[in-house]
């Protein structure tokens, strides 16, 4: 069933859901967080979203990629998220790419990528890695320039001190 859903996802679709992403990264920017979004889609339907709250939640674990896979997994009721496409938009980093192939996620589509900290082709590709006994497709580059532009209006904002630095942070792309 997931593949034949797969088969029909196309460009349009893809911008749709990157958008939705975008919205939740504002979410974290506005927060003085990193803005990096993520919604999770299964079956044509967003059932989890979530964004940046590393410095809100005091902790290096609140990453929209993790927070949305929490709560993907309540939806599904398994671990396993067969079947659903991550949208999220900055390239995930190591972490959060060991909870991707972790949480069997068969697709994932990146907003911009990530040179310093990358872990889905950028430093290394844990989603590609034969060794591991699930790998992921991976989609670059949709809406690319608006999810690269939020991230260095962050990054600008915070070195003008536009946003406290106390919240601020980077997510290995300062």
């Amino acid at each position: 069933m997931a593949k034949a859903y797969f088969d029909k996802v196309d460009n349009e679709t893809d911008e749709l859901f990157m958008r939705e992403a975008l919205k939740q990264a504002r979410k974290a920017y506005k927060q003085g967080d990193t803005p990096i979004g993520c919604v999770i889609v299964y079956e044509g339907k967003i059932i989890a979203r979530g964004y940046n709250r590393r410095n809100k939640d005091k902790t290096a674990l609140a990453h929209a990629e993790i927070l949305a896979i929490k709560k993907a997994t309540k939806v599904i009721g398994d671990w396993r998220l067969e079947g659903c496409t991550m949208y999220v938009t900055l390239e995930p980093c190591q972490m959060c790419a060991g909870a991707i192939v972790q949480a069997r996620v068969p697709r994932v589509v990146i907003g911009c990528m990530n040179k310093k900290a990358g872990s889905c082709g950028s430093v290394i590709n844990l989603l590609d890695m034969k060794e591991f006994n699930h790998r992921a497709s991976i989609t670059k580059g949709v809406l690319e320039e608006r999810c690269s532009k939020l991230m260095s209006d962050f990054f600008a904002d915070l070195r003008v001190g536009a946003i406290n630095k106390e919240q601020g942070g980077s997510h290995g792309t300062a």
